[in-house]
Order: C-alpha cells, then structure tokens, then sequence
C-alpha cells in the first residue's frame, strides 16, 4: 500500500466517522431520533439559550449537521460540507464556552473538535475514495474552499453575535435592583 493510498483510506475513516457523527446529531433535532427531541423540543431549548426564533435555529443547525454530516460521509461537495459542519459546531461551541472546555463538565471541547475536522476535511479534500473524486471534482474546486469558509465563518458570526445580544438583554431584564427609591 502507497502513502497515496494510506492518505485516501485515512480521509475516508476521517469522513465516515465524523459525518456519521454529525448525521446522528442532525437528526435528533429534526427528527428526534437517537433519544433526540425533534424539532419542537430542541426548538424550545434553543430559544432558552439565545437563538431565536427556537424551531428555525433548530432546523438551521440539524439541516447543517445532518446535511454536511451526509456530504462529508459521502465525499460530496467536501467543501460545503466542511464548512457547514464546521459553523454549526461553532454556534453549538458557544453555548458550551460558559462551562469551560472539556466535555465532561458541560465545555465545549467535544463541539470544537467536530467543527474542526469539518472545517479540516474542507481544506484537506474527501481523498480519491470519495463521490467528489469519481464525478470529477466538480462540486470540490479550490476556490469552493475559501468561498464556503468564509462565508459559513461570516454568517456564523453574525448569528452568534445576535445571540449574544439576546442574551445580555435577557440578563439585563434579570438583574436585581441595587438600590431602592
């Protein structure tokens, strides 16, 4: 077996792990599968985090998961995939940040680590054992990857940023009365 051909197989496990993971988180929230709670319940839960309106952000986030779960799996449009997959960890790696980084006390290390294979497979390419390959790279040009990253990195920010923004409000409305009149 050739580096070439260890590069190719080690893309693949790449890809069908993390996709297979991204899958399984997507379609939790729009189906409410995997002991997920579908759209109304995760609707709901992110609303209570900040990023309203609930049920379009939780369909936003499970299309981006589910959809460049099964792109990244497939080999398919690798730059897209990667980069949706790499802006929804990002916003789920916002709510996590107040909890510090490792996941086991809530962090966001498990959100981050996701995003950044994504956004790694984007850059790096599906490999020759890929759908991407066979049909000639046609949805996989170079230029794709700047495009697709800048762009999921634009919106990302502007959708964190509007959900911090709802946050402090929130916490302003909540805060106690120093002083009274």
């Amino acid at each position: 077996m050739t580096s070439y051909d260890r590069r190719d197989l080690g893309l693949l496990l790449l890809r069908l792990g993390t996709g297979g993971v991204l899958v399984a988180h997507g379609t939790q929230k729009l189906f409410g599968w995997f002991g997920g709670h579908g759209l109304e319940g995760t609707g709901q839960f992110m609303e209570s985090v900040g990023y309203a309106p609930g049920k379009a952000s939780a369909t936003a986030a499970g299309l981006a998961e589910a959809g460049g779960g099964a792109l990244l799996a497939l080999g398919l449009a690798t730059p897209a995939a990667g980069a949706a997959a790499a802006g929804a960890m990002a916003g789920a790696s916002a709510v996590h940040v107040p909890n510090g980084f490792f996941a086991q006390s809530g962090g966001y290390e498990y959100a981050a680590s996701l995003g950044l294979t994504g956004a790694a497979l984007a850059v790096a390419g599906p490999g020759r054992l890929s759908l991407d390959h066979a049909l000639g790279h046609t949805v996989n040009r170079g230029w794709m990857v700047s495009t697709a990253l800048g762009v999921t990195a634009a919106a990302t920010a502007v959708i964190v940023g509007l959900r911090t923004r709802r946050l402090r409000k929130r916490e302003e409305g909540e805060q106690e009365v120093l002083f009274e009149e």
